[in-house]
């Protein structure tokens, strides 16, 4: 359960400009997670989240993926979690995951830094990864392969 709550909270704070605990909580609870500030509190400490500034000038949660282990560590385990399939059509990478799954997923591609990766878009169920070359696309899928 606390697995799939940090993987939660990592996809919320990936979606939204979370600001507060508080603002958090209420989205977690939304999702069907039961929590308290108290847990949310304690999740932000051992996810590592930072507060950063947002566009607005606000600060808001963010995940400070490459500079910590246990966040990649979530990470790799919601893209496990969440991956069903992959196709590719020319230079576009087509991942399935599981339903509501791809938002997840896809911030674990980009806590990947894949360079074969130009840019990628996350639906319910499904990411689009826009890649440079047919060749690359090939090698991004293998690798996938690899990790998985």
């Amino acid at each position: 359960m606390k697995g799939r709550r940090q993987d939660k909270i990592l996809e919320i704070i990936e979606k939204y400009e979370i600001t507060t605990q508080e603002e958090l909580a209420e989205r977690l609870n939304a999702e069907g997670f039961s929590v308290t500030q108290a847990t949310v509190s304690r999740d932000i400490r051992e996810l590592h989240l930072s507060k950063v500034l947002s566009e607005d000038g606000r600060q808001r949660y963010a995940a400070m993926p490459g500079k910590e282990e246990a966040v990649t560590g979530r990470y790799m385990d919601a893209f496990r979690a969440g991956f069903v399939s992959m196709d590719m059509a020319q230079n576009i990478l087509v991942i399935r995951t599981a339903s509501g799954m791809a938002g997840a997923v896809a911030a674990a591609l980009d806590a990947l830094n894949f360079t074969e990766i130009v840019g990628s878009i996350a639906g319910d169920d499904t990411i689009m990864c826009a890649v440079r070359s047919v060749e690359e696309t090939r090698e991004l899928m293998e690798k996938i392969r690899r990790l998985l």
